[in-house]
This record gives C-alpha cells, sequence and structure tokens, in this order.
C-alpha cells in the first residue's frame, strides 16, 4: 500500500490492524472523537469519549483492582508483565505501523517505539525479583531496622502524542510489578494505539488466570476534563504526566495540593556543544537524527547547536546541505527520514518561531512547508537550520518542530553557560576527543540537564537509565535505574525482639 494515494484503503488497512491486535470494529464507530493521521490528514476512526463522571468510576474500580493486586507476590506480577512483552513481541509490525499511521513516525521509528515497549517489560520482569528494601544499622541493642517498599494504589497515566505507547509502558510496567493499577489518559491525538496496547494487555491478562483482577488498567479517551478529574482525586496518589511545562505548572500544584505525588516528564530545549576537537563526520550524524528525526517532535529532540567559532565554517555548511536534501515524505515508504508534522497547530507554531527568530536577526535556511498538492490536511516541512547571532528570543523557548538554532562560542566555560541557559534541563551532550572537556560537561560544573552525554546527541534514550530532566522539565525520572521507587511508598520498620524496651537517643521514660 502507498499511504495517501488511496485514502479509503489507509483508514480500512488501520481498522485491520486494529482488530488483528484486538480492537473490535464497533469501537472505531460512532464516538465524537475523531482519530486521525498525520500522514494524510483524514480521519481514520471515531472514538466514544469518557468525561469526568467517568473517570470518577474508572478510579473507584482501579482502587479496587488495586486492594487484590497488591497481595499478589512481585515475582508473579512480573509474570503478567513477560506476558504483555510477548504479545507485543508477536504484533510488533502491526503495532508499530499503527504508531506511524497515527503519530507520523518513520517506519524504523515506529518499530523502535514498540521495542521499547518490549524493553521495558524486561526490564520489568526481572525488577519483579530485585525490589530491594535495606537493613540499618541500630543502635539499640535486641532491635532490628529495616525499610521495606509496598505497592502505593492507582497510578494515573497521561501520555503525549509523540511516544503514544512508549511513555505509558514505561510507567505501565513498573507500576505492575509494583503492586499498582494504571487508569490511563493518552492525549486525543494518538487514541487508537492506546486502544490496541490495551487489547494486548488484556490478551495477556487473559492467559495469566485469576491471580489477575479485572480492571488493572483503564484507557479513557477525552479531553481536558477526563485529566483535570484524574490529577484531582485523591484516590490517585500517584500521577505520571507527559507534556509541555505548561501543562506540568497545571498539574504539579494541583497535585501537591492535594499531596499526591507527581512525575512530570515536560518539555526540553536540548543543546549540543560541538567543540574544536570533535570529529566532524560523526557529529554531523548525530546532530542531524538527533535535530531532524521525528520531524523534531521527540522531548529529546536537539534544538541548540553551541558551535566553537573554529569549526563553525567546516560543519555548519555541511549540515545546511543535509537538511536541504533529506528525504521528506510518507514515512512507511523506505526511503523517507522525516515524516510529517502533527497537525496545524504544530506547522502554524514553527512558522511563528521562524518569523520571530528573523526579527532579532536570525538566517533561516529551510522551514517551508511541502507536499502540501499532494497532501493538502498534511503539514510536512523542510527541516530549519537557523543561524543566530546570539541565544535571544526563540531559542530560549522550545518549539515541537524540526528547528536547529546555530549559535558560536570561543570559551569552553561561554558554552556551558549558553547550554544551561535555558529553563528546560531534560537532554544535552557534546562533541569532543577532549577528555577533559568531556568529563568537566558530566560533571557537577557541567550540563545542568538530566541527561548528559558525550559523542552522541541528546535523543534516543535507552531504558536502562532513568529517563527525565530538571529545571521546568519537571524532575521526574521514568524507566530505569531506580525511578521504580516512585511508584512504591516507603516504609521504615523497627522491631524489638530483646524483651526489654531501651529508647533510642537515650532518652528516659521509665512507669511503674
Amino acid at each position: 500500500m502507498t499511504v495517501g494515494l488511496d485514502t479509503t484503503q489507509f483508514a480500512q488497512d488501520t481498522i485491520e490492524l486494529m482488530e488483528r491486535m484486538g480492537v473490535k470494529r464497533s469501537a472505531l464507530q460512532g464516538g465524537t472523537l475523531a482519530a486521525t493521521s498525520p500522514i494524510t490528514g483524514e480521519q481514520l476512526a471515531m472514538i466514544t469519549e469518557q468525561g469526568a463522571e467517568e473517570t470518577t468510576a474508572a478510579i473507584g474500580r482501579a482502587q479496587a483492582a488495586f486492594k487484590k493486586w497488591r497481595t499478589v507476590p512481585a515475582p508473579r506480577r512480573g509474570e503478567l508483565v513477560r506476558l504483555l512483552g510477548e504479545e507485543l513481541r508477536e504484533h510488533k509490525e502491526d503495532l508499530g505501523k499503527l504508531v506511524s499511521f497515527e503519530a507520523g513516525k518513520i517506519t524504523s521509528e515506529g518499530l523502535g517505539e514498540v521495542q521499547e515497549m518490549i524493553d521495558i517489560c524486561d526490564f520489568a520482569v526481572g525488577l519483579s525479583r530485585q525490589l530491594y528494601g535495606l537493613t540499618i544499622a541500630t543502635e539499640r541493642p535486641g532491635h532490628r531496622m529495616m525499610e521495606t517498599w509496598h505497592s502505593t494504589g492507582v497510578v494515573g497515566v497521561i501520555s503525549a502524542f509523540n511516544f503514544p505507547v512508549a511513555v505509558w509502558s514505561w510507567n505501565a510496567a513498573l507500576s505492575f510489578v509494583c503492586g499498582n493499577t494504571v487508569v490511563w489518559k493518552p492525549s486525543e491525538k494518538s487514541p487508537l494505539t492506546a486502544m490496541a496496547s490495551a487489547a494486548l494487555f488484556e490478551r495477556a491478562v487473559a492467559k495469566f488466570g485469576d491471580d489477575a483482577p479485572a480492571n488493572l488498567l483503564q484507557v479513557l479517551q477525552g479531553g481536558r476534563e477526563v485529566g483535570e478529574t484524574l490529577v484531582d482525586d485523591t484516590r490517585v496518589p500517584v500521577i505520571s504526566a507527559t507534556g509541555s511545562t505548561r501543562m506540568g505548572r497545571q498539574v504539579g500544584p494541583r497535585v501537591a495540593q492535594r499531596f499526591g505525588k507527581s512525575i512530570l516528564e515536560l518539555g526540553g530545549n536540548n543543546a549540543a556543544i560541538v567543540s574544536p576537537t570533535a570529529d566532524l563526520d560523526l557529529t554531523l550524524r548525530g546532530v542531524a537524527f538527533s535535530a531532524m528525526g521525528t520531524a523534531g517532535q521527540r522531548c529529546t529532540t536537539l534544538r541548540r547547536l553551541i558551535t566553537h567559532d573554529s569549526i563553525y565554517d567546516a560543519l555548519i555548511p555541511r549540515l545546511i546541505k543535509a537538511y536541504a536534501s533529506v528525504k521528506i515524505g510518507v514515512p512507511t515508504e523506505d526511503s523517507t527520514l522525516i515524516g510529517p508534522l502533527i497537525d496545524k497547530d504544530a506547522f502554524d507554531n514553527m512558522q511563528k518561531a521562524l518569523e520571530a527568530a528573523k526579527a532579532v536577526g536570525g538566517t533561516v535556511h529551510g522551514g517551508h512547508r511541502v507536499l502540501s498538492e499532494e497532501y493538502p490536511d498534511a503539514y510536512y516541512v523542510q527541516p530549519a537550520l537557523v543561524e543566530m547571532p546570539s541565544q535571544i528570543g526563540p531559542v530560549l523557548e522550545e518549539t515541537f518542530a524540526p528547528i536547529l538554532y546555530v549559535v558560536r562560542y570561543t570559551d569552553f566555560d561561554d558554552a556551558i553557560a549558553i547550554q544551561n541557559g535555558v529553563g528546560a534541563g531534560l537532554s544535552s551532550s557534546i562533541f569532543t576527543t577532549d577528555l577533559s572537556e568531556a568529563e568537566m560537561f558530566t560533571s557537577v560544573i557541567g550540563s545542568d540537564c538530566g541527561i548528559a552525554n558525550v559523542n552522541i546527541g541528546p535523543s534516543g534514550a535507552e531504558i536502562g537509565g532513568a529517563f527525565g530532566g530538571e529545571k521546568e522539565t519537571g524532575g521526574g525520572r521514568e524507566a530505569g535505574s531506580d525511578a521504580w521507587k516512585a511508584y512504591m511508598r516507603r516504609a521504615t520498620n523497627t522491631i524489638n525482639y530483646s524483651g526489654a524496651l531501651p529508647l533510642a537517643q537515650g532518652v528516659k521514660f521509665d512507669v511503674e
């Protein structure tokens, strides 16, 4: 199938993909939420939306399921996640293609997103036998002090369109092995991939057996009302929200006001420093993917390139040439490297940022709309490289589009200051063969981001490390390392087996 040439066939193929993964055709018709594809701009399905009342009821069901699920031993809970991973392996091609259809990702990125889901399932299965506590030295004889971790309850997951299923899986796989239940609000721009993922999960539950209660996972389709109800409900102790910094400024305080816990993964105005000693061939490839991949719609997309003055003229013309020649088009075609923006709003925001850059002295290469005659309802763009006089104006803000701002530097300390001189603190990188620079960049006096890489771009994180950032990125951590602790509650236990009652700090309190 050549997507876009036969739009009727495109929609039909989408429905067939959904049915193969367990979604009934009737669930794709008769609703009020239009599921569209950025590839052509056409409608693929009409999904039933939920509101505040349905959200409240779903939370109640999730809470009831939690009371049973928390008593299932963690390694047994890991078996459910293993079965989910097997379903994802079996349906990797179908779900990956659906990610491409709904989010506009090229084929390898769609498949890569599903592989990321499989990887986090594998990680979580091992984790289910490693939810370690501690034994702590106590000053009191005949006592033992320890730290234990317990399931916390219902986890609310609010995800974004750009990674429509991977981010859910980071949260869900850990939540399930930690003994929690999940209520998931996907982006209104990517409802179909959520439905397919939920259907695959239910297949895993059916194979798992009676230990798994109903309603371990519930998907709520809808807009702001669903999200606000989920965020405000005191029965949801953990909210994991992925989106803009603006969204996080609303979610964080509301969750904190009710003393809940939030895991925020917000904006990222990510930079790379290119030092005088950088391998320019490697740098070119690293920058190209990080800045243009996923049409600039990753949280970790490279948006600022801080280039040493001595190698500027050797690198930037090559990048401009690469930007002009990259293959843009239907993402399911093998030769395509850049697919569409998600919608018209994304295109409009990109154009506003480019105009703002010009207004403060920027020189814009690319950035215009392409393929508009072939796909009038879709928004394909030539990636933009913008040479800026300094880090001013739109460079200071994240624009979710393929715009790379380039600035010069001469002193390494200045480069670090430029790197850290924005509100967001998600990801960063440096291209250098100078060991001292590499070590300084990853040290306490270097990058202030949650991710700091050397000789690779800021995007393309693996699930083994904790993912997230600092400052206006929200401070949350998901996926690997010890991110699991955010989904559990900690208890310190002191056990007296002595028969006496010595008090800590030498306190005396004797009564007859």
